[in-house]
């Protein structure tokens, strides 16, 4: 059997709970995980800041993938430290909101970049906190995207009537040129560079620490996590992950609410 030397975890839905906190027994697990050896990262759709947040909150010390690839952090110190960025090139945002634009008429739009977070007045209105984790005050609003103020990790899209999914399926089958389509089970779609999955940051991660995919083990519950599944040696899903990843999971886990991913480390590290 071939030893898990890195685990990878989705955060909403995988890793946290149903309230969006991580459990004392999580938080356990991924510290005796680390101790054993394993290097376990953080594989998320969300901005830097919120990824800071969740790991003050249970000493997280690790690496993490943020904007589904996009964004490489180190928190070893405690702070979150960009380590690599993938932007996308200015004029293919462009055109992949204008191609959006024309399959889809009223969605709207808002960028984010690894510090600051861009949004049309109307993408800003249907926002909730939980959405992005950020207030009103916290986004820069502009009629026209995009902006050339800082690189552009992620675009994201919404449409006050059409579910996100279905935004989603629809653009996939479109077949939007110049960037890398996913959705998250969040109330919009996201759009990276080509080729930018959490997959590929990984990938990166496991080149420097001479790891093989055969030695990583990953969890996830929705479409942003099959290429990450796909690719990784042993593909992980809590039971409540959509219905395609279920299908594409080497093992099911407990829920998120039944700590699944704390589960599977623990056995990890008992059989270490």
């Amino acid at each position: 059997m071939t030893r898990i030397r890195m685990f990878a975890t989705d955060l909403d839905g995988t890793l946290l709970r149903s309230d969006r906190t991580i459990s004392a027994r999580t938080a356990q697990a991924m510290e005796s995980a680390r101790l054993a050896g394993i290097e376990v990262v953080w594989a998320t759709a969300r901005a830097r800041h919120s990824v800071h947040t969740l790991a003050s909150s249970c000493g997280f010390r690790g690496k993490a993938v943020c904007a589904n690839g996009a964004v490489i952090l180190d928190l070893a110190d405690g702070t979150p430290e960009i380590v690599d960025t993938i932007s996308i090139e200015t004029s293919l945002a462009a055109t992949a909101m204008e191609q959006v634009r024309a399959l889809i008429p009223g969605v709207v739009f808002a960028n984010v970049g690894p510090t600051q977070f861009f949004a049309e007045p109307e993408y800003a209105a249907l926002c909730e906190f939980a959405d992005h984790h950020r207030h009103l005050h916290e986004m820069v609003l502009a009629d026209t995207l995009p902006l050339d103020v800082e690189p552009m990790v992620k675009i994201v899209a919404r449409h006050a009537e059409v579910p996100s999914a279905d935004l989603y399926r629809t653009a996939v089958a479109a077949g939007i040129e110049g960037v890398e389509l996913t959705h998250s089970g969040a109330p919009y779609m996201e759009m990276a560079a080509a080729g930018v999955s959490k997959a590929s940051a990984l990938a990166q991660l496991c080149a420097i620490d001479g790891i093989d995919a055969s030695e990583v083990a990953a969890a996830g519950d929705a479409f942003n996590d099959v290429a990450m599944l796909t690719w990784a040696g042993t593909a992980l899903a809590p039971a409540n992950a959509r219905a395609e990843v279920i299908e594409l999971a080497d093992r099911i886990l407990p829920t998120n609410d039944e700590d699944g991913v704390a589960s599977y480390l623990e056995e990890l590290v008992a059989g270490s």
